[in-house]
């Protein structure tokens, strides 16, 4: 099986516009191109697309105007983690040997039709997502005396590492007192534990250890991927204090990167909601089972922004099928050396997690310098 690189990518700020589908993934394939020595349209033989829109042979139509002729190319719907997947199946073209470069994008708008779950009857009439939220958020209280103030924590840190992302929706900062009082959703959800739905885009390429030494001298390689679906349903989730699925997959990745917990430098969580960074953490052991809390008012205290250097889904905006590749982006420019601000010290092993529907499918990788 061939090493994986990541090579390139291409990311614009997350916001709400006019623009259909189609140009902000161009907006995000076009620098690419701009920026990355020696690579042209025709080195490129698989064109990925990451969506939750309804857009028919969309990966024809942005490859026929990003002047690529592929190989292969379609898309890839997995809700939110739609973007790592459609990462892990380039990945598999290219370690298998099919292809050689592989070019993924991943976009949606913020009134996306995945933000509501129809398909799922056992929620009944609690079909948006901040009712699992609240589940979860009521199981780790009971469990593990988890507070709402804890909660707001998880959202003051990452608008304020937001501050340093030029891409990120917010712009500004929130105080525990903001967070606190800000409007109810449910009885322990409030505005400002959420991630706000907006219109992006972000892309990758990923090529072979060959072609990689021909685009750059700096490559980010692939070294550990998990993946884990325990269900469509949310009921079959056993216990809500823990995320079945994110466990699996993340074991899966150290197994097969050879790492562990400790050997990572640079987090991107998927915390869609506050309660979700703080379980995650504690699911991947960076920290023990009840101890999430704790672990997240430390990095604010001692201003670490080693998890969500970009502001996460909370502070940089959750535009569904770009989310899971914006995640990669940001530990591809930390290993890389280039993330300017947010730039984590002496990076050198990071790690993605993107997950989907209250955990019932997560996706991780392991990416090293």
């Amino acid at each position: 099986m061939k090493k994986v690189a990541i090579v390139a990518s291409g990311i614009i700020k997350f916001n709400k516009s006019e623009k259909p589908l189609e140009s902000l993934m161009l907006s995000s394939i076009r620098p690419i191109f701009e920026n990355t020595k020696n690579l042209k349209q025709e080195d490129v033989d698989v064109v990925l697309t990451s969506t939750n829109a309804n857009r028919n042979y969309l990966a024809n139509i942005i490859s026929e105007l990003s002047g690529i002729k592929p190989k292969i190319s379609h898309s890839v719907e997995s809700l939110c983690n739609s973007g790592t997947n459609s990462l892990v199946s380039a990945y598999a073209y290219v370690s298998s040997g099919l292809a050689d470069v592989a070019l993924v994008t991943g976009a949606d708008k913020a009134e996306n039709p995945g933000l509501v779950l129809h398909w799922d009857m056992s929620r009944g009439e609690y079909q948006h997502p901040i009712f699992w939220s609240s589940m979860f958020t009521s199981a780790h209280m009971r469990k593990y005396g988890t507070t709402l103030e804890d909660l707001a924590y998880v959202s003051v840190k990452n608008h304020k590492n937001a501050l340093d992302n030029p891409y990120a929706y917010f712009e500004k900062s929130f105080s525990l007192d903001d967070v606190m009082n800000s409007k109810n959703l449910a009885e322990n959800l409030r505005l400002l534990d959420c991630s706000m739905p907006c219109d992006g885009a972000a892309s990758v390429v990923i090529c072979s250890e060959e072609k990689a030494k021909k685009f750059t001298d700096n490559p980010v390689w692939i070294s550990g991927i998990g993946q884990k679906t325990i269900s469509a349903s949310f009921t079959k989730n056993n216990d809500l204090a823990s995320m079945e699925s994110t466990k699996s997959a993340v074991g899966d990745a150290y197994h097969m990167s050879n790492k562990t917990a400790d050997d990572i430098d640079v987090v991107e969580l998927h915390d869609a909601f506050s309660i979700c960074e703080i379980i995650e953490l504690e699911d991947m052991g960076l920290c023990q089972k009840g101890q999430g809390s704790k672990f997240v008012r430390d990095l604010y205290d001692t201003n670490n922004n080693k998890v969500n250097p970009r502001g996460g889904l909370i502070g940089a905006g959750h535009p569904l099928g770009a989310t899971g590749i914006a995640q990669v982006i940001e530990i591809y420019q930390q290993l890389s050396g280039n993330a300017g601000k947010r730039q984590v010290c002496n990076a050198k092993t990071g790690l993605v997690h993107n997950m989907s529907a209250g955990s019932t499918s997560s996706t991780v990788l392991v990416l090293e310098s």
